[in-house]
């Protein structure tokens, strides 16, 4: 079995990746992580929860020149979540290396931005808009940057920041080695590998791979009506860690969590219409176990890990099937163990085997001995 000691790695940065808890590299990291190493430039389509990000940010702190106090690498980001999720994981495994890192979103102050920048920070995560205000106001440096990644580039791409970023890269030297990470491959970003890329490698892990490593999946057939009792037999039977339940629309997510609130549960609640100070505060309180339940609409389908995390319920089915990979890859990231259970009505049934038959998996009936489905 390859191990991380297998990729020559530098010494410090081994002992963050043993210390964060991965323990050996999954499908993607064996393969990206030789093709980073040799400054070659990539595309790597994978969906939610194959450890991506792990690859990619162990490949750019394997870069960086710990003697050089410029910045060196440039990671894009659709999302602030996402941001945040790549600069912990980050910050994590560099923590016995001399490396600065250092987030350059909207959220944070133009001052605040420009004073970090001064510092020249070698590593640098952000989304487009803040990044691209920051180098066109000669804020940010790009001379020594050799190290740029586009993780989540589809969304990226389609959630309309494809002007923004071409006018990033008219700002990065020819030279720059670009790895692009997509959980689809578009016309878009397609189009954005054979403008920028040169001869890049190529790297598809195969949906099987993705949702078969480590997550169970069940269905219970049910009624609407019946779906909020089940939920509860389901938490009073199942020994969960933390859970994350998925809910269609907001008006519904909302009944649900005034429900449980009212019936003391420890549950708290996210979508798109808070704000992004209360989502931080959310999602830090979910991942530091002060909440155990979290009901979320599609906001958190890409971009959270949390260690603790090995459950979660579709309480309603994904209106699309590649959401349906990236919610439940939200459990048994890196090889950790997880479950997900569908809650389906008899008009889903049909849908339901469509997404079967889109990832080339068969999703099981929830079994008799409910309390030990978390002991996998």
């Amino acid at each position: 079995m390859t191990t991380f000691d297998d990729f020559e790695l530098k010494e410090n940065l081994l002992r963050g990746i043993y210390s964060y808890g991965f323990e050996n590299p999954s499908d993607i990291q064996c393969k990206a992580l030789p093709i980073i190493s040799a400054k070659k430039d990539l595309f790597a389509q994978a969906q939610s929860g194959t450890g991506k990000t792990g690859a990619f940010t162990i490949g750019a702190l394997n870069l960086v020149d710990e003697s050089v106090k410029k910045t060196q690498v440039l990671i894009l980001n659709p999302t602030y979540e996402l941001v945040n999720q790549n600069y912990d994981v980050m910050k994590a495994l560099s923590q016995y290396m001399d490396v600065n890192i250092m987030k350059v979103v909207g959220k944070t102050s133009l001052s605040e931005c420009k004073s970090d920048l001064k510092k020249e920070p070698e590593i640098i995560i952000g989304t487009p808009g803040r990044v691209l205000d920051m180098i066109s106001n000669r804020y940010l440096y790009t001379d020594n940057i050799k190290f740029l990644v586009f993780d989540e580039a589809d969304e990226m791409l389609s959630s309309g920041f494809m002007d923004t970023i071409y006018d990033i890269i008219k700002y990065i030297s020819k030279d720059t080695q670009i790895c692009l990470f997509s959980a689809t491959r578009t016309d878009e970003t397609t189009d954005l590998s054979n403008k920028f890329l040169n001869n890049p490698e190529l790297i598809l892990v195969e949906h099987q791979n993705v949702t078969l490593e480590g997550i169970k999946q069940y269905k219970i057939v049910i009624n609407e009506e019946w779906k909020y009792d089940t939920l509860i037999d389901i938490y009073n039977l199942l020994n969960i860690s933390q859970c994350i339940i998925y809910i269609n629309y907001k008006n519904k997510l909302m009944n649900l969590y005034d429900e449980l609130k009212k019936n003391n549960y420890p549950v708290d609640c996210i979508h798109g219409e808070i704000t992004k100070d209360e989502r931080e505060s959310k999602l830090f309180d979910f991942k530091n176990g002060k909440t155990r339940i979290l009901l979320s609409t599609d906001l958190l389908a890409r971009g959270i890990d949390v260690q603790q995390l090995n459950l979660v319920i579709n309480f309603d089915l994904p209106r699309s099937k590649e959401t349906y990979i990236h919610r439940i890859g939200r459990s048994g990231r890196y090889g950790r163990k997880g479950v997900a259970i569908n809650f389906v009505t008899n008009r889903d049934l049909g849908y339901l085997n469509e997404i079967e038959e889109h990832y080339k998996i068969s999703i099981d009936d929830m079994p008799q001995n409910v309390g030990d489905i978390l002991n996998i």
